[in-house]
């Protein structure tokens, strides 16, 4: 028996071994299981430490039996091994998934089909680690190596990016898609994965953070090492535990070097950490988003969730940086036009509402409680302080001095104009006088601002002692419609000025806009290898017409393993649906899930999904 290019035994990547009368669990065996006759069935069993690849198995002089070998989560002798069929039927066998992107406020659902076990896809996943460039200068060690799902995850998380090698994505976060696709397009890791081996392992253009994590996520999952998207919002793009937001005297937002995205995606899985001391088994956070080298690489992690949780940043791999994600403290400066700053008072978390899908259901979980303690409880704080950092966390009292908060109206939807507010508190025992600044902007997900989406000014806002005071302001279609970025976020900021005291008070709020609702109805009785018919619908809730209209469906077992598209032939007018009929043949029973995709000129990327049970 033998794996790789350069099988050894050195390397555990070749063994000799006869029949038994028994196969032994503890190392590779084989034993006859057939009655005797002209057939002859062997029973053939692996080590569980064996390096996941291709096998060749010789029998006798001429016989060869080629097969792959994975990691098996059922096996407790594996590294993988996992004691919940539940768990297991999501992180391993279920092709479908959600992912949650948008903001702390309004977490957006973002169906995604994994697709681990579509044709052809195992192949791929094979061939990405044989890409790596530890694989290409020492073969036979690198295939050593595939027998540890720490080492796998490790090699994964830097093929998925192409910053260092081959790898499947290359990430862009600002300026236009030109000679590529735009990050939102994708609806699934199949076509991203299929493309990238049949260009010849040229990196396809282009992937975000909740790309990268997705395709990871399929590539462990195909192994299979039991994984989940996780996404963290908001996060941070560095390992400083203290950033320095600035702001102008308006209130917007001076870009610097330390950008705070609004939300981040990695990926998280589930195995043991021999090379830890105990207690660290379980969940590993990774990163296939390139950000910071490790080992002179782009990767990041495995690192255990739960060395994150207790602040333990010496454990491997890349704690430093993982634990900054979700706990680096926000201080936010003014840059006066004299040259001069000052300390703003406003609140600022990192690593809020960390997100993943429940097992066997669509909605979100909080998972926050395994990465830190509470927000500001001494369990955190001391975290905090274990990580060598000061506590500066700048924390606005609201029984004390001027407050300042950011509310939206119930119609933030695209396409309409609807109202923020700032609510102006007073919780002195003195009249005040004050200036109040609201502004918004469009801003990416990565913390870009865009351009004005509405601004106000009111130089003498008067509050009385307990008083408080709600300004309105008005977002207009006409105004923040050309200014959107694909994620629909606008920024809010209102900054308020004491001008008996001259200190500023600063809220800041990021709001998503809600697309419309792509409606999905399933024409005839679901059975595998019956021809169904999807009649989808979307309604335009712009005031101007959708042009160029393109319905897409995806789905794991559903549309073999293709996109399947259809345009429409005329414009939709304003109000009016957008409706299309598209064929597709399940080809597996069971629960599935159809992702759609609807695109124009100016309603991008709307997703949606329906659940659908395919009979036998």
């Amino acid at each position: 028996m033998s794996e790789g290019p350069q099988p050894s035994e050195q390397y555990g990547t070749r063994a000799a071994f006869g029949l038994t009368a028994d196969v032994n669990t503890s190392c590779w065996s084989a034993a006859i299981t057939s009655p005797p006759g002209d057939t002859l069935a062997l029973s053939i069993c692996s080590a569980p430490d064996a390096p996941i690849g291709r096998y060749s198995l010789s029998l006798g002089q001429s016989a060869r039996i080629e097969f792959v070998l994975l990691f098996n989560p059922w096996c407790p002798g594996d590294a993988v091994y996992m004691d919940n069929e539940r768990s297991l039927e999501e992180y391993v066998l279920s092709q479908d998934g959600i992912i949650f992107r948008g903001t702390y406020k309004y977490p957006v659902p973002l169906p995604w089909n994994f697709g681990q076990f579509e044709s052809g896809i195992l192949d791929i996943c094979l061939r990405t680690l044989d890409m790596n460039p530890k694989y290409l200068r020492n073969p036979g060690k690198d295939c050593s190596g595939r027998r540890n799902p720490i080492y796998v995850t490790r090699v994964l998380s830097a093929m998925i990016n192409c910053n260092d090698d081959k790898g499947v994505l290359l990430g862009k976060w600002t300026d236009g898609y030109e000679g590529g696709i735009s990050p939102m397009f994708w609806r699934g890791s199949v076509e991203i994965l299929r493309n990238w081996d049949t260009q010849a392992c040229q990196p396809v253009r282009y992937g975000q953070c909740w790309v990268f994590a997705a395709v990871a996520c399929t590539e462990l999952s195909a192994f299979p090492v039991e994984s989940s998207p996780t996404l963290h919002r908001p996060t941070t793009r560095n390992n400083n535990l203290v950033i320095e937001r600035y702001i102008n005297e308006n209130g917007d937002l001076v870009q610097s070097r330390e950008m705070i995205w609004n939300y981040h995606c990695w990926v998280e899985s589930w195995m043991t950490r021999p090379d830890l001391k105990s207690g660290f088994n379980g969940w590993q956070a990774s990163d296939p988003t390139p950000q910071e080298k490790s080992d002179g690489v782009y990767c990041c992690g495995p690192v255990p969730v739960k060395a994150i949780k207790e602040g333990e940043l010496l454990l491997k791999y890349d704690a430093p940086f993982v634990f900054a994600e979700v706990n680096a403290d926000v201080n936010t400066v003014m840059q006066k036009k004299d040259g001069s700053t000052s300390r703003v008072n406003t609140t600022t978390f990192v690593g809020q509402k960390i997100s993943t899908k429940s097992v066997g259901s669509d909605v979100r979980e909080d998972i926050t409680n395994l990465y830190k303690y509470p927000e500001g409880s001494d369990e955190e704080r001391e975290v905090f302080e274990k990580a060598s950092h000061r506590n500066k966390l700048l924390q606005q009292q609201q029984n004390q001095g001027l407050h300042i908060t950011i509310k939206v109206g119930t119609d933030a939807r695209k396409g309409c104009d609807f109202d923020v507010f700032a609510v102006v508190t007073n919780n002195t025992h003195s009249e005040k006088k004050c200036r109040l600044v609201f502004g918004s902007c469009a801003v990416s997900y990565s913390g870009y601002v865009g351009g004005n989406c509405g601004f106000k000014d009111l130089l003498n806002v008067e509050l009385a002692p307990g008083g408080e005071r709600k300004v309105p302001l008005r977002l207009n279609y006409s105004k923040y419609g050309g200014q959107l970025t694909d994620d629909s976020l606008i920024r809010l900021a209102a900054l308020l000025f004491d001008y008996s005291t001259r200190e500023p008070v600063l809220a800041v709020r990021n709001i998503v806009l809600t697309d419309p609702e792509i409606k999905v109805r399933i024409l005839g009785e679901p059975k595998q290898n019956r021809r169904l018919a999807a009649e989808i619908t979307l309604q335009n809730p712009l005031p101007e017409p959708l042009q160029d209209c393109c319905f897409s469906i995806e789905g794991a077992n559903l549309t073999g393993g293709h996109v399947i598209s259809q345009r429409l032939d005329s414009c939709v007018a304003p109000g009016e649906d957008a409706k299309v009929k598209i064929y597709f043949t399940p080809t597996h029973s069971g629960m599935r899930k159809l992702v759609v995709d609807f695109d124009s000129n100016k309603l991008c990327h709307i997703k949606g999904f329906r659940n659908v049970i395919i009979g036998k």
